[in-house]
């Protein structure tokens, strides 16, 4: 009588061993019993009939899958290293298991794929520049491939861009170039800026000829400073006015009585 007790306690021990089985909060496991699927069950205590019934765990939390760097040749012929990585998460745990094989390894290879064909029909500069243009690409490609898996991909981010030495080289001397134009054309609308300027002041000066003397006297001010030992006396200039036009009027009066050559009279 014991040992037929302690049969049936070791039966009953090896049942619950192989029929209970508990699932954590983000864990779903897919039922097969005699080869079909009959229900997803989860999270919890999860009882299965021994031999009959088999359960495929699903882990259902988001994934980040690394993808390796992968040789592209670009649409403008040059040859990088493109490495990405993808966020995704199972949403659907029957379609994972019944729908593709191995989900994370299909869903690897896919991103693998689908980032050399994304970024070889793009060009160097669109790769640099529009890095978010091209993420969401691979990513809306994606989760429309593994949709039908039950997959849904939430981000794609390409991680790092590695180029030739020599492209290095090459987009160090354009970059070097650009700022040298930038610097020659700041500098041409400076001087334009300054000339523009000395036309405005040249023009209000000729309208009224005693801001020239204002501004002579403002010079003198800045050149005589505290250290410096040169006295300057500043001379009106309308002083030498009525000097300059008795030197004109004697001029034209000189060209007037001037005597004609006699080359001009022989002409005549």
């Amino acid at each position: 009588m014991t040992i037929s007790l302690a049969f049936l306690l070791f039966l009953i021990i090896a049942f619950l061993i192989s029929a209970i089985r508990i699932l954590n909060e983000y864990e779903r496991g897919v039922i097969f019993r005699l080869g079909r699927v009959i229900k997803t069950k989860g999270p919890g205590l999860i009882i299965l009939i021994p031999v009959i019934d088999k359960m495929k765990k699903i882990d259902l939390r988001i994934v980040t899958l690394d993808v390796p760097p992968q040789d592209i040749i670009t649409r403008d012929n040059v040859s990088i290293k493109v490495s990405a990585v993808v966020y995704f998460r199972v949403l659907d745990s029957r379609r994972a298991v019944i729908e593709v094989e191995n989900f994370l390894f299909a869903t690897s290879q896919l991103a693998q794929t689908t980032l050399r064909s994304v970024c070889g029909q793009a060009e160097l500069d669109e790769l640099l520049a529009e890095r978010d243009k091209i993420n969401a690409q691979i990513q809306e490609i994606l989760d429309l491939d593994t949709e039908p898996w039950g997959i849904k991909v939430s981000k794609v981010e390409v991680k790092e861009i590695d180029l030739p030495d020599e492209m290095k080289r090459a987009m160090a001397k354009q970059a070097e170039a650009e700022r040298e134009r930038r610097s020659k054309v700041i500098n041409a609308e400076g001087e334009f800026q300054a000339a523009t300027k000395l036309a405005d002041a040249a023009n209000i000066i000729n309208k009224a000829p005693a801001a020239l003397q204002l501004r002579y006297l403002q010079t003198l001010r800045e050149v005589a400073t505290e250290n410096n030992s040169t006295t300057l006396f500043p001379i009106p200039i309308d002083l030498f006015t009525p000097f300059m036009e008795i030197a004109g009027r004697l001029k034209s009066q000189k060209d007037v009585n001037e005597p004609v050559a006699p080359e001009i009279e022989a002409g005549k």
